[in-house]
């Protein structure tokens, strides 16, 4: 029995550590890339006129549309930089005074919303999205809206493995539940 133990403790001590990761593994994560992906879906053969300026709320849980996380801010950070390096004017609206950002929640545009706040961006369409946690994946819903007319130009879904980086990500602030 003793033998066997001490068997057992050398194996896990020879197996090798796992390796921290890299800036380059970091920049290539396939995180990233899905949501790159889905932003060069959205904007495909759409001429930049038709949807600059643009403004990016904040992706929200489909179960609360009043409720977002950290994972539905960091979707909206990263479609917001994507289309900015696609060519589209993205307008930022945390440097505006005139919007209200909810703590721990980001730029939230109720439909009710979106016509005054584009209006007051000048924003000719809106990015707007959902994301809904499932067993073992998140499923992710982003439009491109008619700021004037709420009419869809574009969708686009597709879904992230909820490995446990989303999993981190999804977790909402004690706040917020």
């Amino acid at each position: 029995m003793v033998t066997a133990v001490a068997v057992g403790v050398a194996g896990c001590a020879l197996s090798p550590a796992p390796k921290p990761p890299t800036y380059e593994i970091a920049a290539a994560h396939p995180f990233l890339q899905a949501n790159r992906d889905a932003m060069a879906k959205l904007l495909a053969g759409l001429p930049a006129a038709q949807v600059s300026p643009l403004l990016v709320a904040t992706i929200v849980d489909v179960n609360d549309l009043r409720v977002s996380s950290p994972l539905g801010r960091t979707l909206s950070e990263q479609y917001s930089s994507a289309a900015a390096a696609a060519g589209i004017d993205v307008r930022e609206m945390k440097l505006r005074g005139d919007v209200f950002v909810r703590e721990q929640t980001g730029e939230l545009l109720l439909s009710r919303e979106i016509k005054d706040i584009a209006r007051v961006h000048q924003a000719t369409a809106v990015l707007v999205g959902t994301y809904s946690v499932a067993g073992q994946y998140v499923y992710i819903n982003v439009k491109l809206v008619r700021s004037e007319t709420g009419q869809i130009l574009r969708g686009y879904d597709y879904a992230l493995p909820l490995d446990t980086d989303v999993q981190r990500l999804i977790r909402k602030p004690a706040s917020d539940r």
